[in-house]
């Protein structure tokens, strides 16, 4: 299934960096999510796309949002990519890829000739009624979070 923008996003629990569950519930009538899907830490596109969400950790915790990134990867890369980059966020551990599968973003993917299963880099921006208000799919990472800060701003300016 994918998740298109108006949906309710799919609910989930996932274990963090620190082995604490954390779920959409949990900001539910609270706070933007903003939640972005990776395909492996440590890699150069998702250590820069990381690292752009954390240079604009302040802008986003200013509009209300909480930005919280998932990946396959386990609670030990997440704490050492997290501790080299001085993440100021939580990363997901979606190891079964239940979570990515539910959001449409665990695809068949080429790389050198080769498939695979692998998550589709995609950002999901979600109000706090738990609606998806917008949605990034195969994202490029030069601009995006620019991109994403530019249109929470809209949107949280406009239900003011």
């Amino acid at each position: 299934m994918q998740i298109l923008e108006g949906m309710v996003a799919p609910k989930f629990s996932l274990k963090n960096e620190k082995g604490e569950f954390v779920s959409l519930e949990d900001f539910a009538g609270k706070r933007y999510v903003v939640l972005f899907f990776y395909p492996k830490d440590s890699t150069p596109s998702c250590t820069t796309e990381a690292c752009d969400f954390r240079n604009a950790y302040t802008d986003f915790a200013d509009l209300n949002a909480v930005i919280l990134g998932v990946s396959a990867d386990d609670e030990k890369a997440h704490k050492k990519f997290i501790e080299k980059h001085g993440l100021p966020f939580s990363l997901l551990i979606d190891k079964m890829h239940e979570v990515s599968e539910a959001y449409g973003v665990w695809k068949l993917k080429k790389n050198f000739g080769k498939e695979y299963m692998g998550i589709e880099r995609t950002t999901f921006l979600i109000d706090p009624t738990g609606t998806v208000v917008k949605e990034w799919r195969n994202v490029r990472v030069k601009g995006h979070v620019e991109e994403a800060l530019h249109t929470l701003k809209s949107i949280a300016n406009n239900g003011e």
